[in-house]
């Protein structure tokens, strides 16, 4: 265990926290004081590579209040992007900003088995581009965004990446194998992995102080729900099973993915359809789920189209539902039937009390019971407990904080880093 004075001393000035797209730069700031990290100064760097339309946007808090910014300016890569990033700080944050950045924070999609962030070598970087075939989308974009981190920067600021797969690591082989003949994980890396990881660590810690419960003790099921959701069973604290697979695909009913499918559905697309892969995949990531089954992927405008009586809307809300509680239920069974609580958290899982109320109705016999009031009034932002004092298992809302939680896993490595030099 680090001592908290390694930590602070390790974390000196600021902290960066970048997450890359393949066209975006998002970059968030945080100061390390007696309280612990305090975020600053937040914002992105849009269409990357379409230098006459390429803008940041940004938001934070200063002297005189909180304040938006929105700066159009060319970025032709991710290395142009970082300098206008650096100027803006140097600008509007510190005019000594490059020098008081201690680390950077990188959020990385896949990491294949890694289980835990890292300082970032080279080594490090070749096993992000060997995940890459398994997130082709992401993680090329996350190594051109810590190659502009390495440019703009230098060597002597250290690298840190946080893995999106890292916390379901823990997973046991009969919870992250698929029934496929064993060389294909023996020499194809085929199995399931999980997703979120960064929310539901983050979410785990945040229950067990609020039950006053050693997180090592900590039985949960977390439920991160926004336009990408997945459910995730924790026992000990630890990722014990996920919802998402191999890839973000499997699991719930998303915004635009279908979430659990019978292969045979693809072969099917394929073989009698004619459907090309490359259209498969985009039907399917893209064109699918919510969007798919109703024409809308904003859970909200699902809603308000099933409140208007649209047939096509309510069935689109009932999957939704159903997929949660049906993977609430499976996980309860995975937890041996105890559960401390049930979370949730993301754009859905922290601002819907209608959500929340369909996905736990009617659980009076799990031991679930939901404060109708307090499930109203816990929105916005606002984390609570909104089980009634009867309920054996808690239900409890918190906001998720995932670059808070890179940045934290930043400052840890960087402390524990520090502790080996001694």
């Amino acid at each position: 265990m680090v001592s908290i004075r390694a930590f602070k001393e390790a974390v000196k000035n600021r902290l960066m926290v970048l997450n890359a797209g393949s066209s975006s730069l998002k970059f968030k700031l945080f100061t390390q004081t007696n309280d612990g990290l305090v975020p600053g100064v937040g914002g992105v760097m849009e269409r990357i590579g379409d230098a006459a339309n390429s803008a940041l946007i940004a938001k934070g808090q200063t002297a005189t209040g909180p304040k938006k910014w929105e700066v159009k300016a060319p970025a032709s890569d991710h290395v142009s992007a970082m300098q206008t990033i650096l100027g803006f700080l140097s600008e509007n944050v510190s005019s000594t900003f490059k020098n008081e950045v201690a680390a950077v924070g990188h959020r990385v999609v896949h990491g294949l088995d890694i289980s835990r962030p890292l300082m970032i070598t080279d080594d490090v970087l070749d096993k992000i581009s060997q995940a890459a075939v398994l997130a082709p989308l992401h993680n090329p974009a996350s190594i051109q965004g810590i190659q502009a981190a390495r440019t703009t920067f230098g060597n002597e600021t250290p690298q840190v990446v946080v893995f999106d797969t890292a916390y379901h690591q823990t997973m046991p082989a009969h919870a992250y194998m698929y029934g496929l003949p064993y060389d294909l994980y023996d020499k194809h890396h085929i199995r399931r992995y999980g997703f979120h990881g960064t929310s539901h660590q983050y979410l785990a810690q945040q229950a067990a102080e609020m039950l006053g419960k050693p997180l090592d003790k900590l039985s949960a099921i977390s439920c991160h729900l926004g336009n990408g959701s997945s459910v995730t069973a924790i026992k000990g604290g630890q990722s014990v099973d996920t919802s998402m697979g191999m890839t973000p695909l499997e699991g719930l009913l998303m915004g635009t993915r279908s979430g659990d499918l019978d292969p045979a559905v693809v072969l099917h697309l394929q073989n009698t359809l004619g459907l090309p892969p490359k259209e498969i995949d985009t039907l399917l990531n893209k064109k699918s789920g919510l969007l798919g089954v109703c024409g809308a992927n904003d859970l909200r405008a699902v809603i308000e189209g099933a409140q208007k009586g649209n047939e096509r809307s309510q069935l689109a809300l009932d999957m939704f539902v159903y997929r949660v509680r049906k993977y609430i239920g499976a996980y309860t069974a995975a937890l041996d039937g105890h559960v401390d609580a049930i979370l949730f958290s993301a754009g859905i899982g922290e601002n819907s009390s209608l959500i929340r109320s369909l996905i736990t109705r009617n659980l009076e016999a799990m031991g679930v019971e939901v404060d109708a009031a307090a499930n109203t009034a816990t929105v916005g932002g606002k984390a609570g407990d909104i089980s009634t004092k009867a309920s054996k298992v808690k239900v409890l809302v918190i906001p998720t904080d995932e670059e808070l939680s890179i940045a934290t896993q930043t400052a840890q490595v960087l402390a524990e880093n520090a502790a080996r030099k001694r």
